[in-house]
């Protein structure tokens, strides 16, 4: 079992920037991949960023590419997302997930989510 608690969400102006993290606890040596999601009100959860946890790979979505900057610390079992030049359309719950195989999409854990709200 891996748990994972996200934080760091509020409310910034249009402009601003934000950090999240993303505490990982339990078995997280079994790791592939963690990731960011968000989801928007009325609107479906949608990928944003993924770094693998041994190479430190990334690959993040193309609405956020040159804004948000996904990094880790293992010793810490922490993933962070930091956010810059936020928009109102990045307002969304962001969830933190961790897959266990490169083989398939599925992410095996999630967090609770954080709200992040940008004001206009």
């Amino acid at each position: 079992q891996v748990q994972l608690v996200e934080s760091g969400g509020g409310l910034v102006q249009a402009g601003g920037s934000l950090r999240l993290s993303c505490a990982a606890s339990g078995r997280t040596f079994s790791t592939y991949a963690m990731a960011w999601f968000r989801q928007a009100p009325g609107k479906e959860r949608e990928f944003v960023a993924l770094i693998s946890w041994t190479a430190g790979r990334t690959y993040y979505a193309e609405s956020v590419k040159g804004r948000f900057t996904i990094s880790k610390d293992n010793a810490k079992s922490t993933v962070y997302l930091q956010m810059n030049t936020l928009k109102p359309v990045d307002t969304a719950v962001y969830y933190c997930a961790a897959k266990l195989s490169g083989s398939t999409p599925r992410y095996d854990y999630w967090g609770q989510g954080t709200q992040v709200t940008v004001s206009s």
